[in-house]
């Protein structure tokens, strides 16, 4: 890094000169550019300056990862949570192991209640009728009143996933059984 965009110029035509001339290389102008680091894009992190600066994954790797995920997840698929789970569970572990050491473990923490916000949402639409909702719910533990006024409730599958009767019907600890894990990690101290 340079102090200044002039010098930053020079560096990348000095840089650009070396790679074309001596190694042959093509450089990419559409992906080159001269600009503060927390602006750009590099291998799916981009940075962030808030007092110091801090890697954390980049908009459009974020995009990639949710498109993956609700094709993983469709709503519409006929599938189990048990028959979901493994697949995705391995393409988060994955995710994981090449995102897993940004610096800002809150976007972790959101993609994953994320997550598990979609397959409650699976759950509630492969439970179809408000008896069988009231029913399911009930069984799970869920009191009378609260189970009632859910499964009776005229609002859809992503809104009732961030209800209290499916959080307490599904806890964290549920998908954990599934062999689903966290892509948040909790960093040693």
């Amino acid at each position: 890094y340079v102090r200044s965009p002039r010098a930053g110029e020079r560096v990348m035509a000095s840089v650009t000169r070396f790679l074309e001339r001596r190694l042959k290389l093509k450089v990419n102008t559409a992906k080159s550019a001269v600009a503060s680091p927390t602006e750009r894009k590099f291998l799916g992190f981009s940075f962030l300056d808030r007092g110091r600066i801090r890697r954390c994954v980049a908009p459009q790797a974020l995009a990639r990862f949710k498109q993956r995920v609700r094709e993983l997840t469709r709503r519409s698929g006929g599938r189990s949570l048990a028959q979901i789970a493994p697949e995705l569970s391995r393409y988060l572990i994955g995710w994981r192991g090449y995102f897993g050491f940004c610096e800002t473990p809150s976007q972790l923490r959101d993609l994953d209640r994320w997550i598990r916000r979609r397959l409650r949402a699976i759950v509630w639409k492969q439970w179809k009728y408000g008896t069988n909702r009231f029913a399911e719910l009930r069984r799970r533990g869920i009191g009378k009143d609260l189970a009632a006024q859910t499964a009776g409730s005229p609002h859809g599958p992503w809104r009732l996933s961030n209800s209290p009767a499916l959080s307490f019907a599904f806890p964290n600890a549920f998908f954990k059984g599934l062999g689903l894990g966290s892509i948040y990690v909790k960093p040693v101290e």
